[in-house]
This record gives C-alpha cells, structure tokens and sequence, in this order.
C-alpha cells in the first residue's frame, strides 16, 4: 500500500502544476517500446519546437525535452509496466525558467505512446489506474462460447475461452425428439457446468479474493448459467448485462463499459460499511482509534485489523533548529504549516522532513495490516478527514 500512497500524492503534486503556455511536456511509453526509438521521436519534436513563436516558450519546451532525453538515455530497457514522464517549466516567475523532470513506474501496463505539450500533465491515464485496485472476474457468453478474463484495475486478462458441444436443433434420424431433446439439455448442461468449473478454479487460484463476478452476453444463455447454480457459494455475482459479442475484445469492452457504474460503487459500498463499522466502534469506546499518534501505536504494536486513511490528508514530521539556542525539536505539520519563531524569538531552520502518513502506511505493510484509502469526496471521507484528523483504525483487541 506504500507504492499505492506515494503514487496517490505525486499525481496530487503533479495536478497541481500550471504551466504559463503549452510548455508542460507529458511521455508515455508502453512495456517493450524500444528506447532509441522514443529518443528518435524527441529529437523531431524537439525540431518542430524551433517553429514555437514565444522565445521564452520555445527555449522552455526545448529545454525540457532534452532533459527528458537525458533522463531516458538512462534507461537501456522501458520498466515492466512502461514508463511515464513529466517534465517542464514549474516556476511561478514569468522571468524565471525552473524545469522540473518527474517520472513515475505504472501500476499497470501503459498501452499507447503518447507525447503531448500543453499547459497541464496528462495524468488521465494514470489516475485510472490509481482509482481502482480492485480485481474481479468478467464473463461474456451466449449458447455456443464464453470468455473468462480479470479485471486488474484497468486492465483485462484473458484466463480462459470454453465452446459447447451442445447438438444444434435439429432432427436426426433413428432418434426421437424426446431424446434428442434431452441429450441436447445434457450437453448444455455440461457446458454451463464447465464454466462453472472454469471459474471456480480462478477464484481458487486467486484465493477468493476477486471481488466478484460480472456476466455478460447476447440472450438468455446468462441468465440461465446463473441460475443453474453450479459456481461456489463463495463467488457473488455483482450483476448480468447485455451485450452484443462473447469475444475478448468487442465483448468484454462492452460489458466494461456497461458495468462501470457496478464497479465503482463496490468501492464505495466497501468504504460505507468499514466507516459505519468504525463509527460504532468509536461511539461506544471500543474496537477503534484515530488521530495520529494513537493509530501509529496501534500500528506499531500490530494491534490493527485495517487501517483507514483520507485520501487527502497531509501530514508531515518537521524536524527544526533554532538559529539562537541551537534548539532542536520535531512537530508534526499539517498541510504546508510550518513554524518560524523559536520560544526564544530565534529563527527556526528545517533540517528534515519526513511524510507521517507514509511511515504509517509502512509499518501497516510490514505488519500485513489492510489499508483502506477513503474517498474525501463522501460524506464518510468527509467526516474521517475532518472529524478524525484523516486516520482511523479498527483494533483486533482492546487494550
């Protein structure tokens, strides 16, 4: 959860810039995309740049894509999951250029090379993937073939095609209807129970910690594999669409898209019952805690059964010196608070700074504590954010 928190706040920092003109320069580069290339395609954008009216703009632009070719010659390979790079012009002083380089490994694969100079970042395509985290099985079907595949965030893996052998509709000869007809029940019935085997064994395979199962498809072969009733009791089935296509791309895209609004309100339904679960537990003095320090003791004794964290809190662990007495002293800072004044009326000096919250986060993960990011934009992130300094705590015992 450390790599999900810092992902959380640098795309936080990153939407926060503004560049004065187009002069904020966002890459993406996919897994696999040679680096000589990407180079390559610089070089000519760095060429057209020369054609920017602006002086000032031609020479920020200019001075960040070579910083950003410098940044990559770094590189003899693009990462697992492809590359994303963000760099140009930050300084808020029209006559002062600061070119600032970030850089940030996906959560997920990256699947288009973008360049794009404008005067935000382009962070969509990131900020999807940090939205979701979650993971769940999606189905698409119809009589004749059906496609198993994981929703991993934003991206969908094929586990897993089955065809029926059920016998088409038609009369043979030296066979009456009434067996004819049943061997074709039977066979349908195998198919459906193979399926069902299919996706029992995924779950399995992933310790039943898919969230759930989505089923689509063109007419009522769906409906009735759910109703046959042959998955484990285990597996919940979030919802059945329509869709027009069984296969892996048309067919499970559409059946994305069609349980988009399914799938963003699990999380929202799992944020609901952990802070309803946790304001009862504060109500009456029992199984939770929050604040900074009493959360980090929890932590740190291993005495959390998951840990609630604000989406949008900030706190920092500010270590000071005194330029007068030499003083030295460490406060924890929300937001971009920070002292100026020694109790002796001397100047104060930061020395460090250290992220609160990211210390939290890691020994939460070394203790293999559930941590829950809770969304500051429901009333419940709300109240956890404002009411509860942004930390909570569920106990596993009192103490």
């Amino acid at each position: 959860m450390k790599e999900e928190y810092n992902l959380r706040k640098e795309l936080k920092t990153l939407e926060s810039i503004r560049g004065s003109g187009t002069e904020l320069i966002t890459i993406y580069v996919p897994p696999d995309f040679p680096i000589s290339d990407e180079i390559a395609r610089l070089r000519s954008e760095y060429g057209q740049a020369s054609n920017i009216k602006s002086k000032t703009t031609r020479l920020n632009v200019q001075s960040a894509i070579e910083r950003i070719i410098q940044y990559l010659k770094v590189y003899r390979d693009v990462p697992e999951n492809g590359l994303a790079v963000f760099c140009g012009n930050v300084s808020n002083v029209q006559s002062k250029s600061d070119i600032e380089l970030y850089s940030l490994l996906p959560p997920q694969p990256i699947k288009a090379n973008i360049y794009r100079c404008d005067s935000s970042f382009l962070l969509e395509p990131i900020q999807k993937m940090a939205e979701s985290t979650d993971n769940y099985a999606l189905l698409v079907m119809d009589g004749r073939d059906a496609t198993l595949a994981v929703l991993k965030g934003t991206e969908i893996v094929v586990d897993k095609k089955i065809r029926s052998f059920a016998h088409q509709k038609v009369h043979k000869g030296g066979q009456s209807a009434a067996r004819y007809d049943r061997a074709i029940g039977e066979s349908i019935d195998d198919y459906y129970k193979s399926i069902a085997d299919s996706i029992n064994e995924l779950f399995l395979n992933w310790n039943f910690k898919l969230k759930g199962l989505v089923v689509g498809g063109p007419g009522p072969s769906k409906e009735n594999f759910v109703k046959s009733k042959n998955l484990n009791y285990q597996i919940k089935i979030l919802g059945v669409f329509d869709t027009g296509y069984t296969d892996e791309s048309m067919g499970l895209n559409e059946l994305l898209e069609k349980a988009r609004e399914v799938l963003s309100e699990q999380q929202a339904i799992v944020e609901r019952v952990t802070m309803e679960k946790f304001l009862n537990e504060v109500s009456r003095n029992g199984l939770a805690v929050y604040g900074y320090n009493a959360v980090k003791d929890a932590v740190m004794k291993g005495n959390v059964s998951k840990l609630l964290v604000s989406d949008q809190i900030e706190l920092t662990n500010v270590t000071y010196k005194c330029n007068t007495c030499g003083a030295e002293f460490t406060k924890l800072e929300k937001g971009n608070e920070r002292e100026e004044k020694h109790e002796c009326g001397g100047n104060l000096e930061i020395i460090k700074e250290e992220d609160a919250v990211e210390n939290i986060i890691s020994m939460a993960d070394k203790n293999k504590i559930e941590t829950l990011f809770i969304s500051a934009d429901s009333q419940y992130g709300k109240e956890l954010l404002l009411g509860f300094e942004g930390l909570g705590a569920l106990l596993r015992y009192k103490n």
